[in-house]
């Protein structure tokens, strides 16, 4: 038997849970308030985490459950548990872009960090 790459069912704990039905829209609803708060920003230049952090519980995120985070010199990461349906956001803004992706966790997770083991 030819071997076999076991990489990804080794590392599915890692891969978010995605949204489905009523979910899923208010997830694109909650990704474009997101986008739309950030991208001002983006435009400036503007790429601080206390800025992107400030935006975005502006937008009523408990400043708690937000993070925002340097991802090089024109690139901010940020995550959002808001605690339901949908459950997580994440993304990031560029030079180039404002992205964001709403999820359901991971599946062995217990929020919207990554787990760091599992199988």
């Amino acid at each position: 038997m030819p071997p076999t790459d076991r990489y990804a069912e080794n590392h599915g704990f890692r891969v978010p849970i995605p949204l489905h039905g009523q979910s899923r829209c208010d997830g694109l609803t909650t990704v474009g308030r997101v986008e739309s708060a950030l991208e001002p920003l983006r435009r400036r230049g503007d790429f601080a985490p206390g800025s992107v952090r400030s935006a975005l519980t502006s937008l009523g995120y408990s400043a708690g459950k937000v993070q925002a985070y340097q991802d090089g010199p024109s690139r901010v990461g940020f995550l959002i548990d808001i605690g339901a349906s949908p459950w997580c956001v994440e993304g990031t803004m560029s030079s180039a872009s404002t992205k964001a992706d709403a999820f359901g966790g991971y599946p062995d997770g217990t929020g919207c960090e990554p787990p760091s083991g599992g199988h």
